[in-house]
């Protein structure tokens, strides 16, 4: 019974993790930048749903099971498409064309190129088209430049729009001839 007690306490691998990741599941993850949800996954996905409740009003929510992908701060992520990424974080540089369902910029992240998202949550930089199905949301941190289409469109006091800006997310449909 010793031996085993030694090998436990003398490894970190053994017996340490259960209780640092208990420890975890107590606490939200630490957050990066902004006071916002916009860091990326938590730590485990038991969190999830306690972080989920606390942050419905901030951010819509996330099917269960969608993909994400998550550009972190310092990340440049260059002259890519971006497909069947349900939410797009973006904390670092995108230089990229998309179509999702959301995207959260946070206070240090920019994108340049052209997106067509459902929901758009702007706090950094975005420049380029934009075209958002459904609710744009500038935060006071936020700059969007270049041709703006929008549903919705919500802009905190010292959030700054700028280009070509239009109403009316879908494209007019032609009739036939």
């Amino acid at each position: 019974m010793r031996s085993s007690l030694l090998a436990t306490s003398s490894s970190p691998f053994f017996g340490k993790r259960e209780r640092e990741n208990d420890a975890l599941t107590s606490r939200p993850a630490p957050l990066v930048g902004s006071g916002t949800n916009l860091s990326g996954s938590p730590v485990n996905p038991s969190s999830l749903t306690a972080q989920a409740g606390l942050n419905a009003a901030a951010a819509p929510a996330v099917k269960e099971g969608g993909s994400k992908l998550t550009v972190g701060p310092n990340i440049k992520l260059k002259g890519v498409e971006i497909t069947d990424c349900d939410t797009l974080v973006v904390e670092g540089l995108v230089e990229a064309t998309m179509d999702s369902r959301l995207m959260q910029i946070a206070e240090q992240g920019e994108f340049k190129g052209s997106a067509e998202i459902d929901i758009a949550e702007i706090r950094g930089v975005f420049d380029g088209n934009l075209t958002v199905r459904e609710k744009l949301v500038i935060h006071s941190t936020g700059k969007v430049t270049g041709k703006i289409r929008y549903g919705k469109i919500v802009i905190e006091e010292g959030g700054q729009i700028s280009g070509e800006i239009s109403f009316g997310a879908k494209p007019a449909v032609q009739a036939a001839a």
